[in-house]
């Protein structure tokens, strides 16, 4: 074993036993969409995905540990697919890069190389993102034109949710993904039914009276998003049940005006507007998480992020629940007197800590962070998020806890171990967390801030001395009990 550790090891270890100590388990989630993107058509294979690299990094950086990546923006694909053609927001008329990539793999790859998840991020009803937009030739919609509209309200193309075929089809799409992707979550956002316009209604007339059975149309239309999301999750249970399935919402569900088991608000409402009765997604245990978009200042005088969260909170179901920020916004307002902070980041970070049923939250969009816009990448490295902080995991899916790393030595600088390979299974041990301890101290496996790294390797390179362990992580992040301890002195 190496005896030389240098100045710089010394000052960071100083510098870690000095830190806050965060949360050990917390879902520190960032968004990276490709609708709109313009970055990923413009750039060759290379200079992209030197580009995402760089983005990783900067995330892993500023401590987050799960990337939401919008694979599929509008009934396109940021991955090789036999049913949709490659994205407009990577390609030109559905062709294939050149040279040839998988964007969805190689962001698999690359986050779960730095202990990241990545969960595939789809929209599952929008079809074009402007009125003038041209379809590719391989599209479904040149095959099949009557199973989609067009609503008059934002010039955009849907799938028909009231078609069971095209219901079917989403599906396939999602397991597509899941059957041939080591992803660790399938993630929709808050677009359902569209975002109404004044005076237009969605125009499913005609599938209405098809299959509508006399039901009130607000209540067909969501029980067919209902029918939809229990389905998808039935189908990922089937078929590999630790691939979580998450839903981000529009922040309000129903004003209390509205419902008296609403919140005290005065906004849009998922339930009425969109068609999406989240909360019975989690009370049924439909989805695995909720990450509903609270992003408005404290104090917003018709949806306040300081009513909503507590409101969340308390509705929060028997499912995870994590709360979306909006960056920009938050560096933008400074916080509640008497505070003097500039922004509300440590008040919406540490709201959603004091919260019992809330347990993390996720940025939009990831590009804020990478960009470092306010200096919230800052204040995220070195404070609120500077200790590696592990996903909570899902009990609901599997209490199974895999085995503790074998064999634990360190020898010429690394620390190695042994696990059994992974074999498509729940309880697959994945990633390893590295514990580092003073020498001869108790450990506490608890404290955040002895974590030193999380890898899906069977090694480490030591820089400092100490008291290190080894843990497991399964696929759904349950841990094994710690290794032996290993000693590295000066």
């Amino acid at each position: 074993m190496k005896k030389f550790f240098s100045v710089v090891a010394v000052m960071a270890l100083a510098a870690m036993t000095a830190m806050a100590v965060n949360p050990k388990r917390e879902f520190r989630g960032g968004w990276m969409h490709t609708v709109y993107q313009g970055q990923y058509a413009q750039k060759s294979t290379s200079e992209l995905q030197k580009y995402l690299i760089d983005q990783l990094d900067k995330l892993q950086a500023a401590g987050v540990n799960a990337v939401l990546f919008q694979v599929r923006p509008s009934a396109d694909a940021f991955y090789p697919s036999k049913l949709e053609p490659w994205s407009r927001f990577l390609t030109k008329d559905g062709k294939a890069p050149e040279p040839y990539w998988d964007p969805l793999q190689f962001m698999i790859d690359e986050s779960h190389r730095r202990g990241m998840e990545l969960h595939a991020w789809l929209n599952p009803y929008r079809v074009t993102t402007s009125p003038k937009e041209k379809l590719a030739p391989g599209h479904l919609y040149n095959k099949e034109p009557q199973r989609f509209v067009t609503y008059k309200g934002d010039g955009k193309m849907y799938f028909d949710p009231g078609l069971p075929e095209n219901r079917r089809f989403i599906e396939d799409v999602v397991m597509d993904i899941v059957n041939r992707y080591d992803v660790d979550g399938i993630h929709f956002d808050d677009y359902f039914y569209p975002y109404p316009a004044k005076g237009e209604d969605f125009p499913d007339s005609a599938s209405y009276a098809k299959y509508g059975n006399g039901m009130d149309r607000g209540d067909w239309r969501r029980h067919n998003v209902d029918m939809l999301i229990e389905e998808i999750h039935g189908k990922i249970a089937a078929s590999k049940p630790w691939v979580r399935f998450g839903v981000s919402p529009f922040g309000i569900w129903r004003n209390k005006k509205s419902d008296p088991r609403g919140s005290d608000t005065n906004g849009l409402q998922n339930y009425d507007a969109l068609y999406a009765d989240v909360l019975l997604w989690s009370e049924k245990g439909w989805v695995d998480y909720l990450l509903p978009q609270l992003y408005w200042e404290l104090e917003h005088k018709l949806a306040s992020t300081a009513v909503l969260a507590d409101w969340w909170n308390a509705n929060a179901g028997p499912r995870h629940m994590y709360y979306g920020q909006d960056v920009a916004n938050i560096m933008k307002h400074a916080d509640l007197a008497p505070s003097t902070e500039k922004t509300q980041l440590r008040h919406k970070i540490e709201l959603s800590r004091s919260l019992p049923n809330v347990q993390g939250n996720c940025w939009w969009p990831a590009y804020a962070i990478t960009a470092n816009v306010g200096g919230v990448a800052d204040s995220l490295k070195n404070d609120l998020q500077s200790t590696r902080a592990l996903v909570p995991s899902y009990p609901w899916i599997s209490k199974a806890v895999p085995a503790t790393p074998a064999n634990v030595k360190a020898k010429d600088g690394k620390l190695s171990w042994t696990a059994e390979a992974p074999k498509a299974m729940v309880n697959d041990a994945v990633r390893f967390v590295v514990y580092r301890f003073d020498n001869g101290t108790k450990p506490d496996f608890e404290n955040a801030a002895a974590i030193v790294t999380v890898t899906p390797e069977a090694s480490f390179d030591i820089t400092l001395p100490g008291d290190y362990y080894v843990t497991a992580l399964n696929r759904v992040n349950t841990e094994s009990k710690p290794s032996a301890k290993v000693t590295v002195k000066k």
